[in-house]
């Protein structure tokens, strides 16, 4: 009974907070599904990242609140829909609603068939920015969700260095805590240049933040 109504009191307080935050009732306002949109704007805004004309890969992309961002971001004037000056490619394993002129593609994209379809869509270009916002189910065990937490970098790292540009960028989430300074190492021995970012949209009290490469070191 104790854990449940601490676990009731948490779930409270986190709705309290979320109601409240500025950036969900600015997500509402300006048509973003996510305040997640505000992480991804705040870190392209500070490293410029991307740039008209750009091929961009979202991974992780549901519920398409980083794709909306990046549609906004490659048309003129910021429209939500109409002209677009690049590519937008999103991958899920889980389903996720339409984003105008954002190509989705359900799956996991270490399956053999959904690494063909990716590549006939690129039909052969190579990609200027790579943005996860992968995350696992966190078991609140340190050393098991380190590991899984881990494992979704080291896989958006590998798809970096198949899919980016030599002088392409990987924008990757991660957390603080275990296994966090192997992170930085693994981008230091694959990126030219290392940027570990907290956007102010991300909560002070959670221990997510982003690292971003900039300029593979040994493109494939």
């Amino acid at each position: 009974m104790k854990v449940r109504t601490q676990s009731k009191k948490v779930t409270k307080s986190w709705l309290n907070d979320h109601v409240n935050d500025p950036y969900v009732k600015l997500a509402k306002k300006e048509g973003y599904r996510a305040r997640a949109a505000y992480k991804l704007k705040e870190i392209d805004e500070t490293l410029n990242m991307i740039k008209p004309g750009a091929v961009v890969v979202d991974l992780g992309s549901a519920p398409g609140a980083w794709s909306q961002y990046i549609r906004r971001k490659l048309a003129p004037q910021g429209a939500a829909a109409g002209t677009l000056d690049g590519t937008i490619l999103a991958m899920d394993i889980l389903p996720m609603e339409p984003v105008e002129d954002v190509t989705f593609l359900q799956g996991d994209f270490r399956e053999a068939e959904v690494a063909a379809q990716l590549d006939k869509m690129l039909g052969g270009r190579k990609v200027d920015a790579v943005v996860s916002d992968m995350a696992p189910n966190l078991s609140g065990i340190a050393s098991a969700d380190a590991a899984r937490i881990e494992n979704l970098v080291e896989l958006a790292v590998e798809f970096a260095q198949i899919h980016l540009k030599p002088e392409g960028a990987l924008v990757c989430k991660v957390f603080h805590g275990t296994g966090y300074s192997q992170l930085v190492k693994m981008f230091k021995e694959q990126f030219r240049v290392v940027k570990p970012l907290k956007p102010k949209a991300s909560r002070s009290n959670s221990s997510e933040t982003f690292l971003v490469g900039i300029g593979l070191k040994s493109p494939r």
